[in-house]
């Protein structure tokens, strides 16, 4: 794949950066995303057919949130030991978007931004919900069970290195009496509607800042991921906030969320969702100490810690 990427660069006259699953070659005015030939197990794009499909699937599901951003997608053929945009003999595909400026990114502009910048936001995202198609063919409850033992199992070697045992053992308990108490509500929200075909991963770097605020990079790689309750998914945004000291920023986004929503059980489950959102950073964090191409340990256990003590917060106001 590689002498596809470098031909590519040196074709579009443009920048390679990479991400683990991706090779994106950014020009003045587009972004071109080859995905990697990977398997991680929760993501697999290992064969030709796999990336095809899961770029027409990032494109269609991205332009719910993003139409002028996400485009085409282009195939790569090679023809006598050169490449070229064609059909005639397809070696690989590439989702090719709009480039937005960085200074647009509202991890970019948190300085900038105001209560009104905030509600129009929360508006985007609480209309996005409701317009979004409502899956009831999955059981919350199940999914959500999964999900938090999960966590619970990846970070017992974790314990006392980015979470103190005591930390660890009080929010797994408050996780799993919640379920006890709450199986009917996670039926409830089945049943009404409340389980959408969301986004995954509104986070802060995510979230464009333009005229028509676009929400970039939806999950299509694990429907898992995706498909969720309403407010797991609008949280991501608001707990990340709280983890940079916007507090008045999270709490407008919020309120403005439920208001547009009328969602009756926004309150019961809010810190739930974000103690859920909070571990799973922690976690996926608490990962890179096993990566031996990182030498800055202390800085990754410093940005792990506050993580797990932030969900440690959310987890005492349920």
């Amino acid at each position: 794949m590689s002498d596809i990427v470098f031909y590519l660069k040196d074709y579009l006259k443009g920048e390679l950066v990479q991400t683990h699953s991706s090779f994106v070659i950014l020009t003045k005015d587009f972004a071109y995303k080859i995905k990697k030939p990977v398997n991680f197990g929760f993501l697999d794009y290992s064969t030709l057919e796999k990336r095809k499909y899961y770029i027409k699937k990032e494109l269609e599901i991205n332009k719910r949130l993003c139409p002028d951003v996400y485009l085409e997608m282009l195939t790569i053929s090679k023809i006598d030991n050169t490449y070229e945009f064609s059909d005639k003999n397809p070696v690989e595909y590439i989702l090719k978007m709009k480039r937005v400026d960085d200074n647009l990114f509202l991890i970019n502009r948190l300085d900038k931004i105001t209560i009104k910048d905030i509600k129009n936001i929360a508006r985007v995202v609480a209309e996005f919900h409701l317009n979004a198609k409502k899956i009831y063919d999955m059981s919350l409850y199940d999914m959500m069970k999964f999900n938090t033992d999960e966590n619970f199992s990846q970070t017992k070697e974790f314990i006392d290195k980015t979470i103190s045992k005591e930390d660890y053992e009080f929010i797994k308990d408050r996780v799993d009496n919640f379920y006890k108490s709450h199986k009917t509500l996670f039926d409830k929200r089945q049943e009404v509607g409340y389980v959408v075909d969301g986004h995954g991963d509104i986070r802060l770097e995510h979230v464009v800042m333009s005229d028509k605020i676009c929400i970039m990079d939806v999950i299509e790689f694990n429907d898992r991921f995706r498909i969720q309750d309403q407010i797991n998914d609008m949280c991501f945004l608001s707990m990340e906030l709280d983890l940079r000291g916007y507090y008045e920023f999270s709490k407008v986004y919020e309120e403005s969320y439920k208001d547009i929503t009328k969602d009756e059980d926004f309150d019961t489950l809010i810190n739930f969702y974000k103690c859920y959102r909070a571990y799973v950073r922690g976690k996926v964090s608490s990962f890179l100490l096993n990566d031996p191409h990182i030498e800055d340990k202390d800085s990754i256990i410093k940005g792990a810690s506050k993580l797990f003590r932030l969900a440690k917060e959310y987890a005492e106001k349920f």
